[in-house]
């Protein structure tokens, strides 16, 4: 098992499977980690891709109570973000991606964008996140005298964003395999822990969610019942 920090519980080393002694461990996440494929294809030479999940919130209030007595979401999560990458391999950004055009208006059909995080060396614990159905709403590009290289950047957004273990279904942009919130290396345990699901199969609304076989959470039956036990329709 690993060594955890005394206040934290974060890992500071690992152990080797030979004879149990403490190796040397690293534990962070990093961008050299990732890859970025559209149909399966990577799409190299990109420098920054940003990711923005964001819905509204609405605090509810009532006349002769000073404060909130319930809040909700009131709105479905927007999905955009934005990426640049050097033109390079005589590839605009589009065309990198997998498109048959170079211009906004161009594009009549969205298309998926898969990133591969294989921190783990174990092919079924690493990630896949699938953003699906991906419009370009802006491309820009500037040509420079004091920097001749030529990056384009493209502003995007999408229907919807979800993760799976890659080990339970490849690469593939489908939905519907195992949850990615398991706790981590160190095994945190959260709301959909053990005696949360059905027959081994995902029953939990968030995880549903969250692997991509529902759009949204907010939609479920017996979201009024939370807390009342494992045992409520939404469990």
């Amino acid at each position: 098992m690993p060594t955890y920090s005394s206040n934290t519980g974060s890992t500071l080393y690992g152990t080797s499977s030979a004879n149990g002694s403490m190796v040397n461990k690293t534990s962070t996440g990093l961008s050299t980690n990732i890859i970025i494929t559209v149909n399966d294809h990577p799409v190299g030479a990109v420098q920054t891709l940003s990711i923005n999940e964001k819905r509204p919130l609405k605090m509810v209030d009532e006349v002769g109570t000073d404060g909130h007595i319930d809040s909700t979401p009131n709105a479905s999560t927007n999905i955009t973000g934005n990426c640049t990458r050097i033109r390079f391999d005589r590839l605009r950004i589009a065309e990198a991606f997998g498109r048959s055009f170079i211009h906004v208006a161009a594009q009549v059909y969205p298309f998926d964008i898969v990133i591969l995080d294989k921190q783990k060396r174990n092919s079924a614990s690493q990630i896949s996140t699938v953003i699906k159905n991906v419009w370009i709403g802006g491309l820009s590009y500037q040509y420079q005298a004091e920097n001749w290289i030529i990056t384009d950047t493209m502003d995007w957004e999408a229907e919807t964003i979800f993760s799976f273990l890659t080990g339970s279904n490849g690469m593939n942009a489908t939905s519907g395999g195992q949850p990615v919130a398991v706790g981590g290396e160190i095994q945190i345990p959260n709301m959909a822990g053990p005696g949360w699901t059905f027959n081994n199969q995902i029953s939990n609304i968030e995880q549903n969610t969250d692997v991509g076989n529902t759009r949204g959470s907010m939609d479920a039956a017996g979201i009024i019942d939370l807390g009342v036990g494992s045992n409520n329709p939404l469990f």
